[in-house]
C-alpha cells in the first residue's frame, strides 16, 4: 500500500500523518509531497523521518492512494495526473465537491456510493461533515424539511498563518493579517469570500453539499462565523421535520448513531465544547431541545475537531472503506 500525502507539511497534512498512524492504516511505503518551496523538508511518520518530494516525482512513484490537502488549484492541476497513472485520490479541497461526476463522501452516510472506478473522491467541507453526521440519522427517521445553521469556526480552519495572527495579537505584537480585521477578542461574520447573493462561499458549501450528500429537497440557511478558538468548530442547528418527534427517541437515535457522541445533561453542565472535542474523531451533540416557536422543530449544538473529523479523519475513513472493500 504505497500512500502519498500531498500537502504533508501543512496543518491538515500533518494531522493526516498523525491519523494514518493512529488508525493503523496499512501503509507499506509512505510518500510525503508538497510544493517546491517545501521540497527537502522533513516530516516524521511511524517513527521514521522522510524528506518531502515534489509533485512530478510523486506522480512518477505511482502511489496506490494519494490524500490531498494542498488547496483547490493544486488539486485541479494534479489530481487528474495522479488518477491518470492509476492512483486513487481523496481530495480535501473544494476543487471537486460540486463536480457532478465526482462523489462527495461522508463514510457514515454514503460510503456505499463508491466504486473502483472513482479515481478522484471529494472530502466535504469541515462544517458540512459534522452537521450531516449529526442530522442524517434524524433525517432518516423524521424527514428534515429545513435546516438553519450558524457556525462558530476555529481559526485553524484557515491554516497556520491564522493561528500565528491570533497568537501575535494576544502577545501584543504586530501580526501578518490573514483576516480583514483582528481575530483575538473578536468574531468575524465572514468565512471565505462573499458571493453575489450576499452569502459567503463557506455558507453556500453548507447548502450545496447538504443537497449533494443528503437530500436536495432540504432547505438550508447558513451563517458562518470565525471565532478566536482552536480545537474545533461549533454549530447551532435548528431542524424542522416533516413529522413530529419524541425527545427521548431523538436522544436514543443520536446515542446510537455512528460517529456521534451525545453530551446532553444541562444539570451537570455537560455539553459539547471545542476544548473537549479537540483531537477527537467523534461528532459531539448536546443542548437537544424542542423549538417551541415552530411546529416539529428541534435545536442542537454540534461540535467537532475540524482538522480531524472535519478533514483528515474523514479522508482516511474514506481510504479505509476503499481498502476494506477492495476498491483501491
Amino acid at each position: 500500500m504505497k500512500v502519498a500525502v500531498v500537502g504533508a507539511t501543512g496543518l491538515v497534512g500533518r494531522k493526516m500523518l498523525q491519523v494514518l498512524e493512529e488508525r493503523g492504516f496499512p501503509v507499506t511505503e509512505f510518500i510525503p509531497v508538497a510544493s517546491e518551496r517545501s521540497v527537502g523538508k522533513e516530516v516524521e511518520f511511524k517513527g521514521s523521518v522522510y524528506k518531502v518530494i515534489g509533485m512530478e516525482r510523486a506522480v512518477e512513484a505511482r502511489p496506490r492512494l494519494a490524500i490531498f490537502s494542498a488547496g483547490g488549484s493544486v488539486s485541479l492541476e494534479w489530481a487528474p495526473r495522479f488518477a491518470a497513472v492509476g492512483t486513487t485520490v481523496v481530495d480535501n479541497s473544494s476543487a471537486w465537491r460540486a463536480d457532478p461526476g465526482k462523489k462527495l463522501v461522508i463514510p457514515e452516510i454514503n460510503a456505499s456510493v463508491l466504486t473502483r472506478e472513482d479515481k478522484i473522491i471529494a472530502n466535504p467541507n469541515c462544517s458540512t461533515i459534522q452537521m450531516l453526521v449529526a442530522v442524517a440519522p434524524l433525517h432518516k427517521r423524521y424527514g428534515i424539511k429545513r435546516i438553519i445553521v450558524s457556525t462558530y469556526q476555529s481559526i485553524t480552519g484557515t491554516g497556520v498563518k491564522a493561528v500565528r495572527q491570533m497568537e501575535a495579537e494576544r502577545a501584543g505584537a504586530v501580526a501578518e493579517r490573514i483576516y480583514p480585521h483582528p481575530i483575538d477578542k473578536n468574531c468575524l461574520p465572514q468565512c471565505d469570500s462573499f458571493t453575489d447573493n450576499g452569502y459567503t462561499k463557506e455558507e453556500m458549501k453548507l447548502v450545496n453539499e447538504t443537497h449533494k450528500i443528503l437530500d436536495d429537497s432540504i432547505q438550508v440557511s447558513a451563517t458562518a462565523i470565525r471565532v478566536p478558538v482552536v480545537g474545533g468548530h461549533s454549530e447551532s442547528i435548528n431542524l424542522e421535520f416533516a413529522s413530529d418527534f419524541d425527545l427521548d427517541e431523538v436522544r436514543a437515535i443520536l446515542r446510537g448513531a455512528e460517529g456521534v457522541v451525545l453530551q446532553d445533561d444541562p444539570s451537570l453542565a455537560l455539553y459539547p465544547m471545542p476544548i473537549t472535542a479537540n483531537d477527537r474523531d467523534e461528532v459531539f451533540v448536546g443542548r437537544v431541545r424542542r423549538d417551541f416557536s415552530r411546529e416539529n422543530s428541534l435545536n442542537l449544538w454540534v461540535v467537532a475537531d475540524n482538522l480531524r473529523k472535519g478533514a483528515a479523519t474523514n479522508a482516511i475513513q474514506i481510504a479505509e472503506y476503499l481498502h476494506a472493500h477492495s476498491l483501491l
